[in-house]
């Protein structure tokens, strides 16, 4: 069985709603970076026993989060001995602007799947971009590299589109598939 770790940053709830969509989605275990930037006691060991992992971080400032930072630059323990190479890696956000430079912050957990040897999985869905599209319809956003999700500064957790959060289920789903084949 394919093994697929979720781990995130959340500041206000919506990375939360926002991660569990893509756990759902990769029947994968949550794994929550807590208010001071750590990971849970046995969240080493679950990222360590993972086929893929998949990063979650709200943008703030144009890139992640300091909490998911601290937990990126306590990852070179596993990157000095290249223990994640070949996992599967994805990630995901979310910002208050329809951009939010999301962008940034996707290229960010890139990046550091890239550091880890890691083979990084896109979302794999087409953009909803035709005159017809509606905002609450699969991305939306339209992000190939990774989820995003846009959810007003003024709106809780609760009432974050079901669209992103489809669109979070979906990806979720592709990266347990494609870990699945590259078992094999």
């Amino acid at each position: 069985m394919t093994k697929v770790a979720v781990v995130y940053h959340s500041g206000y709830g919506h990375t939360q709603r926002m991660a569990e969509a893509v756990a759902a989605g990769a029947d994968a275990t949550l794994i929550a970076i807590d208010v001071e930037g750590n990971l849970p006691d046995d969240g080493w060991d679950t990222l360590n026993a993972a086929d893929a992992i998949i990063m979650g971080s709200p943008t703030y400032m144009g890139t992640v989060s300091w909490q998911f930072k601290k937990f990126a630059d306590a990852s070179s323990k596993p990157w000095f001995t290249q223990q994640w190479r070949d996992k599967v890696f994805a990630g995901f956000t979310n910002s208050a602007t329809m951009n939010g430079d999301k962008l940034s912050t996707l290229h960010y957990l890139f990046t550091l799947s890239m550091q880890h040897s890691g083979i990084w999985v896109g979302t794999g869905l087409m953009p909803s971009n035709s005159k017809a599209a509606q905002r609450n319809d699969v991305n939306y956003v339209g992000s190939f590299c990774g989820a995003m999700a846009q959810t007003p500064s003024d709106s809780s957790p609760s009432e974050m589109l079901p669209g992103d959060l489809e669109t979070a289920s979906l990806f979720g789903k592709r990266v347990a598939e494609v870990a699945a084949k590259l078992r094999g």
